[in-house]
């Protein structure tokens, strides 16, 4: 069992997103994503599962053409997609990824 305290983790920079994965296994991995004011994340193509979890903050996210808004407290779902984001106060994620069987 290990404990996270997600409020105060600290993240790196896009170019170097894989630092910022906290916790990894053969079918899932957790990362935290944390986007500037005016803060984007560029179109990704997900094999995986995803779960966005709001820590901080507010941000809204393209699955596709779908677009949905997400604040803090809230989490966004989706089967393996083109996902981005964008950002206009600031947000902190938690982003889970689960291999897709």
């Amino acid at each position: 069992m290990q404990v996270f305290n997600l409020k105060e983790m600290k993240s790196f920079e896009y170019e170097e997103r894989d630092k910022n994965v906290f916790y990894k296994t053969e079918e899932f991995k957790v990362r935290i994503i944390e986007l500037p004011p005016s803060g984007k994340m560029p179109r990704c193509e997900m094999a995986s599962y995803v779960i966005f979890n709001v820590i901080d903050g507010s941000v809204e996210v393209q699955v596709n053409q779908e677009n949905a808004a997400i604040k803090e407290g809230q989490c966004l779902i989706t089967a393996p997609a083109t996902i981005s984001m964008k950002t206009e106060d600031g947000v902190k994620i938690m982003g889970i990824q689960i291999e897709k069987k």
